[in-house]
């Protein structure tokens, strides 16, 4: 019960997180200077409605949570690589990846059992 009420929290927080990149969305896309970095946070933003969604229901929504969890590990795992090879982003690049792996660490570690799983527990508790 614990786990689930510290899940909740953390996908309103980050869901929150994400649907402020809706900001930096539209002055690019106001100004027409869009670039990649614009189209990533349009799926960040579209990722964070659908986290807030699952907030009701998390364990319902367990694969989206999931998904989220390891999407950012692999983008953060990315961006490390990135800097390796990027000397005058470096610092950027690293700061990205340490944010993506606060973001996707915990949920992974919170994403919900699985039915039978969650089952399983609540037979041997009673």
């Amino acid at each position: 019960m614990m786990r689930e009420r510290i899940l909740r929290v953390f996908l309103v927080v980050e869901s929150v997180f994400f649907l402020a990149a809706i900001y930096p969305i539209t002055t690019s896309l106001w100004k027409m200077a869009a670039q990649g970095e614009t189209m990533m946070l349009s799926i960040y933003f579209a990722l964070g409605v659908f986290l807030l969604l699952a907030v009701r229901t998390p364990s319902e929504h367990r694969s989206l949570i999931a998904f989220a969890g390891w999407a950012n590990v692999a983008h953060g795992l990315v961006m490390s690589l990135m800097a390796i090879g990027m000397p005058a982003g470096r610092r950027e690049l690293l700061f990205a990846t340490l944010l993506c792996l606060v973001v996707g660490v915990p949920l992974i570690v919170l994403t919900p059992p699985r039915a039978s799983t969650r089952a399983k527990l609540t037979a041997s508790a009673t």
